[in-house]
């Protein structure tokens, strides 16, 4: 028999003085970015970039956290899971986000094109040549269909499967979920590292580097539940996730927050030691272009931001359920994983250093805007967290 969840009726979502906040960022945002696309094309198409594949890893990272929590069958992850679902849900929307990039690489002109590659011969160097059978016009669009086609059906399927379950009580969807997950991991992580050397590596196609894919997830995945974190704050202070969010569920959540900021750090660390081990001009001028100009700042800033300071902050056990620490290390999260995502990309338009230009803002509000208000909707047309999920009572049990 199916257990029933014994947690009373959650008030609705009571955001009213914010609710119009993401829509008026939406349209000033997408302004912006028309009279960008027009004024500064070529500005535009690395701005927009930057801000697309910061808002991608929000979506990628909380997918990778719902299969997670099927899979392990992590009961401490259950009253975050609608939240991570909704989030998860998003990648058809980021696919029509995706068309400015798209059109870029179709109709763009040598001097506004954001990937070089779109009109380099790559037969002149023997060396490349093999590239040209990937990085083409016809494999990029087909193969963004693909990846957001695949994102979509595994978030959609998991959500559809988690929202029936909170109708029907069904509690084999547990297993279903499960093994969709399992194979769904292996499926994601093959995408999301295409994804990554296709959208963001292939703005230097010279450049080689087999853990690019896994630095992207590492990111992604730290960003997500700094995100995850703020969220489970807000929403227990106003309402909806109140019967379910315990001290236990933020402290674990943190906790792994903690675990991928040293896992980034690994990656990180272990990407250069190899690379410049190894002296390879082809691999190590990635790391020379970005050592000119103030782009070396924005590597130490991020070194000792993304790193050292969560590191630090949050090696204490007290630290991680204390809100006046938690809340700026999540804050700055958002931040470093932007600079991140600048420290990628942006070394291809200025390799003199970093210019920030009006256009980062515009692109980041227009996608977070837009982002944000689906997010909203879905939220408030479901229940806010599984209502009939087994693990859901043992969760309560276990943190009263």
């Amino acid at each position: 028999m199916s257990q029933h969840s014994t947690h009373p009726p959650t008030p609705p979502l009571a955001l009213s003085r914010w609710r119009k906040l993401p829509l008026c960022l939406m349209v000033v945002g997408g302004i912006g970015c028309l009279a960008g696309a027009w004024l500064t094309p070529r500005q535009f198409g690395y701005s927009y970039l930057t801000a697309f594949m910061f808002f991608l890893s929000l979506t990628l990272g909380a997918l990778f956290l719902v299969m997670l929590q099927h899979l392990f069958n992590a009961r401490w992850m259950v009253p975050l899971r609608r939240v991570w679902e909704h989030l998860a849900c998003l990648a058809p929307v980021l696919g029509l986000l995706f068309l400015p990039i798209l059109l870029n690489v179709w109709f763009a002109s040598r001097e506004n094109a954001v990937y070089p590659w779109v009109y380099d011969e790559f037969r002149s160097d023997p060396r490349q040549s093999f590239k040209a059978l990937l990085l083409n016009r016809a494999v990029f669009g087909w193969g963004a269909l693909l990846l957001f086609g695949l994102w979509t059906v595994l978030a959609w399927s998991l959500r559809r499967w988690s929202l029936q379950q909170d109708q029907t009580g069904n509690d084999g969807l547990v297993t279903t979920m499960r093994r969709t997950s399992a194979g769904g991991l292996v499926l994601y992580a093959l995408s999301l590292s295409a994804a990554a050397v296709f959208w963001m590596m292939s703005l230097d196609h010279h450049f080689y580097s087999t853990m690019y894919g896994v630095y992207y997830f590492a990111g992604s995945v730290w960003v997500t539940l700094a995100t995850s974190y703020l969220l489970a704050v807000m929403l227990q202070a106003i309402g909806p996730l109140r019967p379910v969010i315990r001290p236990g569920t933020l402290h674990d959540t943190s906790v792994l927050f903690f675990t991928f900021t040293l896992f980034y750090g690994y990656i990180v660390y272990s990407q250069y030691f190899l690379t410049w081990n190894a002296a390879i001009p082809e691999e190590a001028h990635w790391y020379v272009l970005r050592e000119q100009g103030s782009w070396l700042a924005v590597a130490v800033a991020l070194l000792i931001g993304h790193f050292f300071v969560p590191f630090l902050a949050l090696l204490r056990s007290g630290a991680k359920t204390a809100l006046k620490v938690m809340l700026p290390v999540c804050g700055l999260a958002w931040v470093m994983h932007y600079l991140d995502m600048t420290y990628q990309i942006k070394p291809v338009l200025n390799p003199d250093g970093w210019t920030p230009h009006w256009l980062d803002l515009a692109a980041f509000c227009f996608i977070g805007g837009t982002l944000t208000h689906r997010f909203i909707v879905w939220f408030k047309a479901h229940a806010p967290y599984p209502q009939r999920d087994p693990r859901l009572t043992a969760v309560g049990e276990s943190s009263s």
